[in-house]
């Protein structure tokens, strides 16, 4: 699936991430302790050991809350923000896994791989900005800059906003320098 960078002002990414986490932390909680209250009473000892009933319904609330997560609020305008964002890092760490062949790539001038180094660059700074981490994204903006030199003087386009899977073969095929 082809991921893109879209503009997000930070403090609104962050007051709607807080708020979708605070919310799904909340039902979790609520699942687990009512699940576990349940299921003591109904299959409790009063006064004896009830861990294991009370440790089957924080799992049980813990799979429910996932399930719902994943099959009923990601598609949710309230958690659009955590989406993206999860969405963004899960994509970034795709190329971090093969950063050794991108690399080479680069070194080689390739443009599928010159173009995949810009895209994390934009999306990285775009990550560091959405989380308020200015200190380990000025460390970035050196190397970003010579990259964005090296793509102008070959030519190539610098707004790689979107990433396509369909790049990572391409690039996995350069040979990774050691």
């Amino acid at each position: 699936m082809i991921f893109a960078i879209t503009p997000m002002d930070p403090e609104r990414y962050r007051a709607k991430t807080r708020l979708s986490t605070f919310a799904v932390a909340g039902l979790f909680l609520l699942l687990g302790l009512g699940i576990s209250t349940v299921l003591v009473q109904l299959f409790g000892e009063p006064g004896g050991d009830n861990l294991r009933w009370n440790i089957g319904g924080v799992l049980a609330g813990l799979a429910i809350t996932v399930a719902l997560v994943r099959w009923v609020f990601w598609q949710q305008p309230w958690m659009a923000p955590a989406v993206y964002g999860w969405r963004l890092k899960r994509t970034l760490m795709r190329v971090t896994n093969v950063m050794h062949h991108v690399k080479a790539g680069v070194s080689a001038q390739q443009p599928v791989a010159m173009a995949v180094l810009r895209f994390y660059h934009l999306g990285l700074t775009q990550m560091h900005q959405l989380d308020g981490d200015s200190s380990s994204l000025s460390q970035a903006v050196p190397e970003i800059n010579r990259h964005l030199e090296a793509m102008q003087a070959l030519g190539l386009e610098t707004e790689v906003t979107r990433f396509d899977p369909a790049w990572l073969p391409e690039v996995k095929a350069i040979p990774a320098s050691r």
